[in-house]
């Protein structure tokens, strides 16, 4: 059946994953059209296609095993010079992110594997281009502010063509209750 890249992330929901797209696209990072706007949970892994069932189904597992949580982006942040990337920071959420993606590379799971670097929530917003456009980037998003409730993640598969496609996604398993609908109006208590 041969080998398939995939990677598993948390989508940026619009309208803040089209917009750090087309600024991603914008600062000259060829590769922004063909790469959704994401919080990595697994980098690209190759994986022996055969396995994908089994990797839904340990997907399946994590997502039953998460919660909801607030995301929260703030300001810019790079990994230069050990690696050429500039990324907006994730100010909340990012230990829930660090939770998750531990899951996900369980060692006792179908994608258990090692990370090049320490794991580090972000957005990416520029990588692999020329500085002066990398300095843009990190000057440009420093104000920049986007929330959402995280809700779930994503499997995603890359083409040949280099663009990744998700194919499937998986929703926490329990909605958190807000803290006003736990009280349950039940009249005046009785007296003691």
């Amino acid at each position: 059946m041969g080998t398939v890249t995939i990677g598993v992330s948390i989508s940026v929901p619009e309208p803040h994953g089209s917009l750090l797209q087309a600024r991603r696209a914008g600062f000259g990072d060829a590769a922004a059209h063909g790469i959704p706007t994401h919080v990595t949970l697994l980098p690209p892994t190759e994986v022996d296609s055969a396995a994908l069932p089994a990797i839904d189904a340990h997907l399946v597992e994590v997502a039953t095993a998460g919660r909801p949580f607030p995301m929260r982006l703030s300001g810019t942040g790079t990994f230069r010079p050990v690696s050429p990337v500039v990324f907006v920071k994730i100010v909340e959420g990012a230990e829930a992110c660090t939770w998750l993606q531990k899951q996900v590379r369980d060692a006792s799971g179908p994608v258990a594997r090692e990370l090049l670097f320490p794991y580090h929530p972000h957005v990416t917003v520029a990588h692999s281009i020329d500085e002066e456009a990398m300095d843009r980037a990190f000057a440009e998003l420093a104000d920049y502010e986007a929330d959402w409730p995280c809700t779930g993640f994503a499997l995603y598969e890359q083409g040949a063509d280099a663009v990744w496609r998700k194919l499937r996604e998986y929703t926490f398993g329990a909605a958190v209750v807000p803290p006003q609908a736990a009280h349950v109006e039940r009249g005046p208590l009785p007296a003691r």
